[in-house]
This record gives C-alpha cells, sequence and structure tokens, in this order.
C-alpha cells in the first residue's frame, strides 16, 4: 500500500467508511465523459451517487485526475469530467501508467475501475452493462480488457448483463473459462443491458442481496482469484423490445464497419448511433438501468458488512 499511497487518493468520506467496515460502492466516471451529453452526465452521476446514500452506503466514483488515481470524487470534479466530456481519455487498464506518468486526466472503464477500487480494497462496484467479445471477435480479436479484469481483481461487478451490441453467447464463454461466476439476480437469463431478455442462462440464479453477499464472502475467504459478475435486468418498465432493440444494433453495427471504425471507438459509436436511431429512448433505458445497479449494489455491500 505505501508504494500505492503515492499515486492514489481515497476521499475522506471513503477512507473512514473503509476503515470502520462500513459498505462503499465504487462507480464509475466513463459514463460521466462519454456515456451522455452534458449536464445530463452529471445530473446522472450525482443522482447514482444519492441512490447509494439513500441504500445506506458510501459512494466512490472512481476517475484519473492530474495523474492521481481517485477513489471518491467531488460534485466539482464530477462537473469538471462532464464537461471536458469526450476531450477526456476513456482509461482501460493499459493507459493507467501513461496517464499517472503524465499527469493527465482518464475516465476510468469497468476495468480500470475494478483494478483501482481493488487498490484502496472496495470489493463492491455498480455500474451500466460490462464489456465484452464483440460481434466478429472470431476474426478481429476484440475481447473488452472488462472480461480480463473480473479473471484477476477481486471485485464484484453489479450490472445489467453485457452490452446487446456483443457477441452474448462467446461473452459467457470467455467468463466460464476464466472462472468467473454469472449470477442472475432473480432470473435465470443473462440481461441484455437495454432488455431483459438474451435467450443465454446465466450460472446461478439468486434472489436476494444477503444471498448474493455470501457467495460473494465465499469467493473472498476461499482467497479464489478475481471477481463476480451479478446481472441485474433493467426494471420492466424501461425494457426495450429484443427485436425492435437488435434490429438497431444490427443497423449501427452495419454502418461502423461501412466506416471502418475499430477498437477502443467501437463501444462508444455503436452506443450513440443506436441511441440516434431509438430517438433517444436507449439513452433513458441506460440512465435507469444504471439507477437500478446502484440500488442493488448498495444492498449487497450493506449485507455483506454484516
Amino acid at each position: 500500500m505505501e508504494q500505492l499511497n503515492k499515486y492514489l487518493d481515497v476521499a475522506p468520506e471513503v477512507a473512514e467508511a473503509l476503515a470502520a467496515g462500513k459498505p462503499v460502492v465504487a462507480l464509475e466516471s466513463t459514463i460521466i465523459s462519454h456515456g451522455m451529453p452534458y449536464p445530463q452526465n452529471v445530473e446522472t452521476a450525482l443522482a447514482v451517487e444519492n441512490i447509494v446514500r439513500e441504500n445506506g452506503a458510501v459512494p466512490a466514483t472512481i476517475a484519473i485526475l492530474g495523474g492521481r488515481l481517485k477513489v471518491g470524487i467531488t460534485k466539482d470534479e464530477i462537473d469538471y469530467l462532464g464537461k471536458k466530456g469526450l476531450a477526456v481519455i476513456k482509461a482501460s487498464r493499459r493507459d493507467v501508467p501513461v496517464l499517472v506518468a503524465k499527469k493527465e486526466d482518464g475516465a476510468a472503464t469497468v476495468a480500470t475501475t475494478m483494478l483501482i477500487a481493488a487498490m484502496a480494497g472496495v470489493k463492491i462496484f455498480a455500474t451500466g452493462g460490462i464489456g465484452g467479445v464483440h460481434r466478429g471477435a472470431e476474426v478481429t480479436m476484440d475481447i473488452s480488457a472488462d472480461l480480463e479484469e473480473l479473471a484477476m481483481t477481486p471485485v464484484m461487478v453489479v450490472c445489467a448483463g453485457a452490452k446487446a451490441i456483443l457477441d452474448l453467447g462467446l461473452t459467457l464463454e470467455y467468463l466460464e473459462t476464466k472462472g468467473v461466476p454469472v449470477i442472475g439476480y432473480q432470473t435465470k437469463e443473462l440481461p441484455a443491458f437495454y432488455t431483459r431478455k438474451s435467450g443465454f442462462s446465466v450460472d446461478y440464479q439468486l434472489d436476494t442481496p444477503a444471498e448474493i453477499a455470501a457467495a460473494w464472502k465465499a469467493k473472498l475467504d476461499l482467497h479464489m482469484q478475481g471477481g463476480m459478475l451479478v446481472t441485474n435486468p433493467i426494471p420492466e418498465e424501461y425494457s426495450m423490445d429484443h427485436d425492435y432493440i437488435n434490429k438497431c444494433i444490427d443497423e449501427a453495427i452495419e454502418e461502423m464497419k461501412a466506416k471502418g471504425i475499430k477498437g477502443k471507438e467501437t463501444t462508444p459509436f455503436l452506443l450513440a448511433k443506436v441511441k440516434e436511431i431509438t430517438g433517444g429512448s436507449s439513452l433513458d433505458a441506460n440512465i435507469h438501468l444504471v439507477f437500478n445497479n446502484a440500488k442493488l449494489a448498495s444492498q449487497i455491500a450493506c449485507e455483506l458488512c454484516k
């Protein structure tokens, strides 16, 4: 930890909660800079923090600011990231050392949020959806670093499944190979971000935050490497039609291929394109599923602390 203190800033409220054994929930910052326009991005980030507090936990939004690894950022810092928007580097694991050395800013992806949360001792993280194996990955080898992080880093990720723009079957196969348990909260079916249905099964259905916390505690006590993925379906009233959203995604993927977009630009392009095609209803769905995940993650964190 001494080495890390050189680079790591844990907000006083988060540090106090961790020292006292109180529940803390990590939150990512890519959704602020790359997820939606200003000021909606800032309003959403602050609302998510409020939901964590309302459910008995302390929020720790994670970002890289001026080369410092931040576990818990201020309202002003959230506003700064929101205004700077796409000019902030979308920071995955590979970007961290360079951003630290160059004292630059970075918005933490799922992989980076897990990495920095683990450095600070935060065990539970709420996000929208994870990255995964992209469609056509058997040719392109385009596989998100989120999956590799889940295989290595002891942080539970609560999400609404993998983003529907991905190859969900291959994403589940990859997680199985890496030994990552995929839990469905009150469901046996993997939710697919915008929609509650995917046609694919999770490893286990667990029905209460206490059951999930018990499984996570067992994994931690057994000193097993890696995290756990908890998939929490989007609330029914915000769920989009499965066939309609898949048709929109197929249309977006065709345009992406035609424009030659690859690598880390893939997900932001596809999410923006799907938002455009759906007339903004996909963004509304995105916001509500994040709220839903923050609530569940906070409930699990509270149970874990018992």
